[in-house]
């Protein structure tokens, strides 16, 4: 079906433009005169996908759910509520990713079967989410567990490119200041310590053997990372076993593969109590908190404990037999089992891993500002000491 952009006006004389899908200028206008809009002018894009142009920010599916979830509970009908949201936002493509919904529900479609066609935007977790309130009549409460997930997952996100900003900002100095060293002063200065005519130390050497590689193969220094990151892409795209490999290997990295694990923990256990506590079994809960996990080492954990829960082993000890989890979250999830609120046992979970990666994410931000100092002052040191320490050895013999 071909795409249209559109310019219409809303029943308050509002301007609104986007993109819609339509046969032609007629369906076009009966299309908008259903969300209550007047068409000015449309235009054919083309067939393509609609909301293939711009991934929609987190933040604004965040407000999403909560003015929905205001609107529900002050008793506003869904339709209506949509139609209030539509006019608020300010995103094109999740005005228009809106716009479909609410045509797809006019046509007949529960609100999680019209989300099920914007995978891009809501996805599993959440059409899971939405599809469970829509059973059990609590859509509100649902809508209110996502906008508090979601909220979790985006200070999360922050913090963790807070912690990668300053390496990462701190590295390309030192990658910096040690090319410009080594392209640019090393060779200055070689010579003239070359024709003091003393034997040179064996750091220096080395810093002048470097020197000259760098000089000589300077592009193979800037293309060779970019081969790197291409070709690890293909394997790990390609590879299944080179990706649980690869997964693997990044759990074990020192300091960061513990709160690595952390995080990802954290965010099955946050993801599972809200899928449990809502409803919705807890074999279906694990098996769609698979796809949220993003490593295939853990993920083939839970699919373990998806088996052995569905031979009919307890939830504790299945997930005891992974090895993933502490004393401590077992002991939870056993508590929790024993006495029929494991869903309360799940929160507990969800909250000790939450608190935890805060605590670990606040710790590693401390320990990696003096340990980056301490390597940007051992390369720029050990590059001074090589050429000044010839020069301070002659002066000394002068002195003498």
């Amino acid at each position: 079906m071909p795409l249209y952009s559109y310019k219409a006006v809303s029943p308050e004389g509002k301007t609104v433009i986007g993109n819609t899908e339509a046969v032609n200028l007629v369906d076009l206008e009966m299309r908008l005169r259903r969300m209550e809009l007047d068409l000015v002018s449309g235009d054919p894009l083309g067939k393509r996908r609609r909301f293939a142009t711009a991934a929609v920010p987190r933040r604004e599916i965040i407000h999403f759910c909560f003015h929905l979830q205001q609107l529900l509970r002050a008793g506003v009908p869904m339709l209506e509520g949509l139609s209030d949201l539509r006019e608020t936002l300010e995103h094109p493509s999740f005005r228009d990713v809106v716009a479909s919904l609410i045509e797809s529900i006019e046509g007949g479609q529960t609100l999680s079967q019209a989300m099920e066609s914007h995978q891009e935007v809501f996805d599993t977790v959440f059409v899971s989410l939405i599809r469970a309130g829509e059973a059990t009549g609590n859509l509100p409460e649902v809508l209110h567990s996502l906008n508090e997930t979601l909220k979790w997952e985006d200070e999360l996100s922050s913090q963790t490119k807070k912690m990668i900003a300053y390496p990462a900002f701190v590295g390309a100095v030192v990658l910096a200041a040690s090319f410009f060293l080594m392209i640019y002063l090393v060779p200055q200065l070689k010579m003239f310590v070359r024709n003091m005519g003393q034997e040179l130390p064996l750091q220096t050497q080395i810093l002048f053997l470097v020197s000259d590689l760098m000089i000589a193969y300077w592009y193979l220094l800037l293309l060779l990372p970019a081969i790197a990151v291409l070709g690890l892409s293909l394997l790990l795209r390609d590879n299944p076993l080179a990706r649980y490999r690869f997964d693997r290997c990044k759990l074990k990295l020192p300091l960061f593969g513990d709160i690595l694990r952390k995080i990802i923990l954290s965010r099955f256990a946050n993801t599972f109590a809200l899928l449990y506590a809502s409803g919705i079994p807890i074999l279906e809960s694990i098996r769609t908190t698979q796809d949220v996990v993003g490593n295939l080492v853990i993920r083939r954990g839970l699919e373990r404990v998806e088996q052995l829960i569905g031979d009919g082993q307890n939830v504790t000890a299945a997930f005891h037999s992974t090895g993933f989890f502490p004393p401590l979250v077992i002991r939870m999830l056993r508590v929790g089992e024993n006495t029929g609120a494991l869903d309360d046992a799940l929160h507990n979970v969800s909250y000790f891993y939450n608190r935890d990666v805060k605590e670990s994410v606040q710790k590693m931000q401390q320990l990696i500002e003096p340990l980056l100092t301490v390597l940007m002052g051992g390369v720029l040191g050990w590059i001074m000491l090589s050429v000044l320490g010839p020069v301070y050895d002659v002066i000394s013999r002068i002195k003498t």
